[in-house]
């Protein structure tokens, strides 16, 4: 995924094309006009893979990955043995541990989340955490423990004690000694009541947040049990109530007296219920409230109607329905009057709606008793037509959710609907996970909403339909998942940030999931303003290329340090965190390594000439030059016998572009008519200089055949062997030179290094490759007649062996 911050954001799709150019060359045109760019892009996310949320503990507890041990799923029936002392995160879920004992975590000094979920855990020995005194987290949610543990651990912040199967909310008296606790979990089918003193070990706690239950209905709840929690800032009940509401509203006012600010009630009335009386009506005297949430329940419209009468008339900020089943039980739907008070609601989520009935739901309520609403969100509630009065009535709203629905171009923008003005005050605008299409459209009626700053239309089916123009104030552009294509995007495979790269707003950066092996000094120089910088997750290369990011980067501005750093090459650092690769000064600065060697290599250099001068050595040297040169001549005199034979009938000369027609038409047509070919892919002598190979098969070939292409001419070692061609051609054999046109070769297309290759081709004859297999047969004729010509000339090397003794008498003078 990839983010660019900066001040000021127009042409967007300007930016993209110049951004991906450096990675990759692009082929279309697409007419949008670059303008200052600065603000929140997105830049790079086709192939987008939403990565999940983050387990707190695992931010609070792990500080490399070195640290995690997962041994979930491995049938295991005990503890195993041994765990690497570093370990700081432990899973041992889904497994057959029935018992934990003393030495299960022996060692473990550095233990700080242990997970042990559906283990079938039925016992834990007093001492089991006697090894681990920096335990933070503890999950033990899901198993058999037929009572609420005692624990004694001074730092856990975090315990899970959920789906056990204890009787009762009675916690141990060691709670007591928990003060670091935070979040607490439990809840148990077998547990249907809550006692008066279940919770007084947690009176003088710090407890901010409490949940409680398992989904079943409790039987009893004795007053004043949770008002005894004096700092409990948040509360949620995952239990049913139906035809007894007298326990809930005991607890309601328990929770007034400990000032609770967030409630949330998952499963709060079943299906078959039919609610009677008024259960929150005690929300309009709880003072501190601020935030409710209702998740996984039946809310008819009746009931409906009673529930927001409380919530319009308590201190509530924040409402919330999360996977909810609304049912029509009235004949005209929700109703709801204006009411004659102050409203406090700024906040209402929609968040996952599934309606009884197949039809869309009546809802007749004021939207002025909503108009102080700064946050509004829909999603997940199959909307296809947005209310006309939505975006004309809610003068204070700042943002908007609308993602996860059906909406198109017309649902939003409806036809029918007329505005005196479009959200005044609107800032952050979310249409992800619907139906649009038209991205000059979308940009086109964007400046109707001139407050608009962040705009986000990831995961619809976008295109590039037309050049598109942003209003000056938006700063934030989400596109990801979109059919924008390859041109634009480059598929989340960035390979390198160009080191060009000059935004002086650039606030933040995020290049994660892509595939850059280094970030370099050059890069930040034009990014002076960075707060922010999200690289996580790429195939980093532990070398020089990354000793300044490791030593000299501030790292309290990478977000996700350093947990998604990780090394994948050299392959003996790979997997190992970037924040334990720790390079020397000396072994990567350049500079630092010619301050040192260069006075070594001097002082070397005038030991080796002094060494030099009092052991003779300009002697040694002069005849060594003497025995070269009789070497040379002896050399000269061994070539003329190798002149006289050629060990090839013609040598291949191609761009290995061509290579499947070598491959499949021209060797096998040759060497089946029993011609000998040097082909540089199976004749080159391994280990020799190109240039050598290249002239040592010119030389050995009766002919240098040469397939033209586009692709020859665009080949630096075509060009070589072509130049080497020629020159033995003047010098030794003027007829050497066979030319293949394989296509045809525009004039204008030959590059200035090849020029010789025009003139040559109108002095001599060459043969064109026909795509009819008739003129085929008398193209493979005509060459073997050139090179038949050779066979006179193709002598066996013991032949010239034997004429040995009568060359020097030729050659050598009387």
């Amino acid at each position: 995924m990839t983010f660019v911050d900066s001040h000021q954001l127009s042409e967007l799709l300007c930016l993209q094309l110049w951004m991906v150019s450096a990675i990759m060359p692009t082929k279309r045109n697409f007419g949008t006009k670059v303008s200052s760019l600065s603000g929140t892009v997105v830049i790079t996310c086709l192939l987008l893979a939403v990565a999940a949320k983050e387990d707190r503990g695992v931010k609070l507890c792990v500080t490399q990955r070195q640290g995690i041990k997962d041994f979930s799923s491995q049938n295991l029936t005990q503890v195993p043995s041994p765990i690497p002392e570093e370990t700081q995160y432990l899973d041992i879920s889904h497994n057959f541990i029935y018992r934990l004992n003393g030495s299960s975590f022996s060692g473990l000094l550095q233990l700080c989340f242990l997970k042990a979920t559906h283990c079938g855990l039925q016992e834990l020995s007093p001492s089991v955490f006697d090894h681990t005194p920096l335990l933070k987290v503890l999950n033990i949610s899901h198993n058999k423990l037929p009572f609420i543990p005692d624990l004694s651990l001074k730092h856990l912040r975090v315990l899970d004690l959920s789906n056990n199967v204890y009787s009762s909310y009675r916690v141990p008296e060691s709670f007591q000694d928990l003060t670091h606790l935070d979040l607490l979990s439990l809840g148990s089918p077998a547990a249907v009541s809550v006692g008066y003193n279940d919770f007084d070990p947690l009176m003088n706690i710090s407890l901010h947040h409490l949940i409680l239950g398992a989904g079943n209905l409790w039987r009893k709840y004795d007053s004043g049990s949770l008002a005894k929690i004096r700092y409990l800032q948040k509360f949620s009940l995952h239990t049913a109530f139906c035809e007894n509401f007298r326990q809930f509203e005991n607890l309601l006012v328990d929770l007034n007296q400990t000032q609770t600010k967030s409630l949330r009630f998952i499963t709060f009335v079943p299906d078959d219920c039919q609610v009677s009386g008024n259960p929150f009506k005690n929300l309009r005297t709880m003072t501190s409230i601020r935030s409710l949430t209702l998740e996984n329940t039946w809310i008819n419209s009746s009931f409906m109607e009673m529930f927001v009468k409380n919530v319009w008339l308590s201190p509530l900020y924040n409402l919330s329905f999360v996977n909810i089943t609304y049912n029509e039980d009235t004949p005209d739907g929700f109703q709801f009057p204006a009411i004659n008070h102050s409203v406090s609601l700024s906040s209402i989520t929609f968040r996952g709606i599934n309606h009884y009935q197949y039809r869309y739901p009546t809802i007749n309520m004021s939207f002025e008793v909503i108009s102080k609403l700064t946050y509004l969100k829909f999603s997940g509630t199959g909307m296809n037509i947005l209310p006309c009065k939505v975006m004309s009535v809610l003068p204070s709203l700042e943002t908007l959710d609308l993602s996860d629905n059906l909406l198109s171009e017309s649902g939003f923008w409806w036809p029918m609907c007329s505005h005196t003005s479009t959200f005044p005050k609107l800032q952050h605008l979310s249409l992800s996970k619907n139906r649009f299409s038209s991205l000059s459209f979308i940009s086109q009626k964007m400046k109707e909403m001139n407050t608009v700053a962040s705009l986000d239309l990831s995961f619809n089916s976008i295109i590039l339909d037309g050049a598109c123009s942003w209003p000056i104030q938006l700063t934030q552009l989400s596109l990801g998942n979109n059919n924008l294509g390859n041109e634009v995007f480059s598929s989340n495979s960035i390979q390198v940030i160009p080191a060009d790269l000059n935004i002086p707003a650039l606030t933040s950066l995020h290049v994660d999931q892509n595939a850059i092996t280094s970030l370099s000094k050059e890069v930040f120089a034009g990014l002076p303003r960075l707060k922010a910088l999200k690289a996580g997750n790429n195939p980093f290369f532990c070398s020089c290329e990354s000793y300044w990011f490791v030593t000299a980067f501030n790292k309290s501005l990478v977000l996700d340090w350093p947990l998604d750093y990780l090394c994948s090459s050299p392959p003996a650092l790979a997997g190992l965190s970037l924040s334990e690769y720790k390079p020397t000064k000396l072994s990567c600065e350049a500079w630092l390594q010619a301050a040192v060697a260069l006075p070594a290599v001097i002082t070397v250099s005038a030991c080796l000439a002094l060494l030099f001068y009092k052991c003779d050595g300009i002697w040694y040297t002069k005849m060594l030059w003497v025995w070269i040169r009789m070497k040379r001549r002896g050399k000269q005199r061994s070539n003329m016998l190798t002149n006289v034979s050629f060990f090839y009938h013609a040598f291949l000369s191609y761009s290995h572009q061509d290579s499947d027609w070598v491959d499949n038409q021209l060797v096998p047509s040759l060497e089946g008519a029993g011609f000998s070919l040097c082909v540089h892919e199976r004749d080159f002598v391994p280990g020799e200089w190109i240039i050598d190979n290249i002239i040592n098969c010119v030389e050995c070939s009766y002919k240098t055949l040469f397939v033209l292409s586009k692709h020859f001419v665009q080949s630096e070692w075509c060009n070589y062997e072509l130049f080497f061609a020629q020159h033995r051609a003047l010098s030794v054999q003027r007829d050497s030179l066979v030319f293949i046109l394989l296509e045809p070769i525009p004039a204008d297309s030959l590059p200035k290094r090849f020029l010789k290759l025009r003139s040559l081709l109108r002095q001599q004859t060459y043969l064109e490759w026909p795509k009819d297999e008739r003129k085929q047969r008398v193209f493979w004729v005509n060459l073997k007649s050139m090179l038949h010509v050779a066979d006179k000339s193709v002598v066996l090397k013991e032949v010239a062996l034997s004429l040995s003794d009568t060359i020097p008498l030729i050659t050598d003078p009387v």
